[in-house]
């Protein structure tokens, strides 16, 4: 199968959103957000920013993978850098496009970058999307590696400062399809999950990084969502609806706080995990 390289670095159209309180706060609540400026849906929490990009998301990442490649995505990182908060009110214009296709003996890359403004053209975020193609080889690759956020050795072996444990709902994909949009039958249905060989429904990726970004915040006194500006997470391994998250935060550097996250039998979920909050990282 082909990758198309020839539409790398195209943007797709805009797309206007307009975001109301209820949006966010339903957002909030699907995540179990516990900030009381998101639950009142006046600001949106970070992974939140996923929302407005979504269909720009499929549309880029559609321009470049063959139709019968799609069946065998995942998704491998994300990273959101938050210039400005996403509030109640705004109209939000948001473009996508596929930046990057690396070609590995497991599979292929896609790395995708999308753009978020505000009615005045104001940056509000910019968001990298790796995608991973398992088992889909051949042919060339070119074009942007995502940035990185690897957590450095001596962090990862470091003892958290802290490891908080937050369950997870046995409705809770059910919640997160409604209020972000990612309606992937992989979340809500376990003959589909389980026809791609995942044994049963599995959590929203995202989800779990909203878990794990408030567990962030809170290890550090922290209780508005705004104070992030990147949040970033390579997902490793998948969860299932029922288990408990638990995010093992790391000593705060100058670059920001280090994380990783388990589920309840203590295998990694969430990995490389980077938070940089306003006023230094720390």
């Amino acid at each position: 199968m082909q990758f198309n390289l020839d539409r790398l670095g195209q943007w797709t159209p805009g797309r206007a959103m307009s975001v109301s309180k209820g949006a966010l706060s339903a957002y909030a609540m699907a995540t179990d957000e516990t900030a009381q400026l998101a639950l009142d849906g006046r600001i949106a929490t970070p992974v939140y920013s996923i929302v407005p990009v979504w269909d720009v998301l499929q549309e880029a990442a559609r321009s470049v993978a063959p139709e019968e490649a799609r069946p065998r995505v995942v998704h491998g990182d994300q990273d959101i850098r938050i210039t400005t908060p996403i509030q109640a009110g705004m109209t939000v214009r948001s473009r996508a496009a596929a930046v990057g296709v690396h070609v590995k003996e497991s599979g292929t890359t896609v790395v995708l970058k999308t753009e978020s403004r505000d009615a005045e053209n104001r940056l509000l975020n910019e968001q990298y999307v790796t995608e991973f193609y398992r088992g889909v080889t051949g042919g060339t690759g070119g074009g942007e590696e995502p940035p990185e956020h690897r957590m450095p050795e001596e962090l990862a072996t470091a003892d958290p400062v802290s490891s908080p444990t937050y369950p997870i709902a046995e409705d809770q994909t059910q919640r997160y399809a409604e209020a972000s949009g990612d309606h992937n039958a992989f979340h809500l249905d376990d003959e589909v999950a389980q026809a791609a060989g995942l044994p049963g429904i599995i959590v929203h990726g995202l989800c779990l990084m909203a878990f794990a970004g408030r567990a962030v915040l809170d290890s550090q006194g922290i209780d508005d969502p705004a104070a992030v500006r990147r949040l970033a997470v390579r997902f490793s391994r998948p969860m299932a609806p029922g288990d408990a998250l638990t995010t093992r935060v790391r000593p705060p550097q100058g670059d920001g706080v280090r994380f990783d996250a388990t589920d309840g039998a203590g295998e990694v979920v969430l990995k490389d995990g980077l938070a940089e909050l306003a006023g230094g990282g720390t």
